[in-house]
């Protein structure tokens, strides 16, 4: 059996692309031995590792517009416009009081801790405190202080945490899923487009040049750290905050493995052959 190591990069919405990518090794016999996540791939790293992966695809396929704007509770309070407190609620009746160095599978979440500047490695303490801290969106969901550490979204750090995973198993191959890899397609996608008279709209690049400040930051991230083999499912065309098309972004993460399967099956030298039906 193919044995490998998982970086689960930062995306929003795009995260449920994740979850067929966990499905599909799982069909084609790929073991996952160890596993990294930023942000969204922070929570499904947990997920993966506290056996909850059905409840984090029931919660994608289920999500509407309305359950969204449930989970996320605005109440525009100083220092976040969303409270979160339906998440937390969920967080914690999946989770209860499980802690990471009680799960069987290696994980680790990244956060970024706004008084150092740096990357904070989240690989002890309570999962629910690590999936809060991971996906804590500057401006959107309050800061999580842990450990005497003020933490926000690991996107802004390491959107793709390919060391980590390393650190987590050191002798196996590292696969890293970019859900920032395509530039161009989100710029098309989120409207830098042109109109009659020849003109861009003011959002429209607004929108292309944040898509293109995350693209270039999980660019440098991987350069740093590279992998062994990097995957970036082609989701550029969906809106990071459109929470309601996980069935359209299940299936491309799965494809996207089923295409590579030759790649990553010759990480351990194993033959390709064709994800069983």
């Amino acid at each position: 059996m193919t044995r490998v190591a998982l970086a689960l990069g930062g995306g929003a919405a795009l995260g449920w692309a994740h979850i067929g990518v966990l499905r599909a090794l799982q069909e084609a016999g790929i073991e996952v031995a160890a596993v990294a996540g930023t942000s969204i791939g922070g929570l499904a790293a947990l997920c993966l590792a506290a056996d909850r992966l059905d409840v984090f695809e029931a919660l994608a396929r289920s999500a509407t517009r309305v359950s969204v704007l449930r989970y996320l509770d605005p109440h525009f309070k100083k220092g976040a416009v969303l409270g979160g407190r339906t998440i937390q609620r969920e967080l914690r009746q999946h989770f209860g009081s499980k802690r990471i160095e009680q799960l069987s599978l290696p994980a680790a979440v990244v956060a970024s801790d706004l008084t150092t500047g740096l990357p904070h490695i989240i690989d002890h303490g309570l999962l629910v405190d690590a999936a809060r801290a991971t996906m804590a969106l500057p401006g959107i969901f309050a800061p999580v202080h842990l450990d005497h550490h003020i933490l926000i979204d690991g996107g802004a750090t390491m959107p793709v945490p390919v060391r980590v995973a390393r650190q987590l198993a050191p002798d196996l191959p590292v696969i890293a899923i970019n859900l920032q890899g395509d530039y161009h397609g989100r710029a098309h996608a989120v409207g830098l487009q042109r109109d009659r008279r020849g003109r861009l709209s003011t959002m429209g690049i607004v929108r292309a040049a944040t898509g293109l400040t995350l693209t270039q930051l999980a660019r440098y991230s991987l350069d740093r750290d590279p992998p062994d083999l990097e995957l970036a499912p082609p989701v550029a065309h969906i809106d990071g905050s459109n929470f309601t098309r996980a069935d359209e972004l299940i299936r491309i993460g799965r494809e996207t493995v089923i295409q590579s399967l030759p790649k990553i099956r010759a990480l351990a030298g194993m033959p390709p052959h064709d994800l069983p039906a």
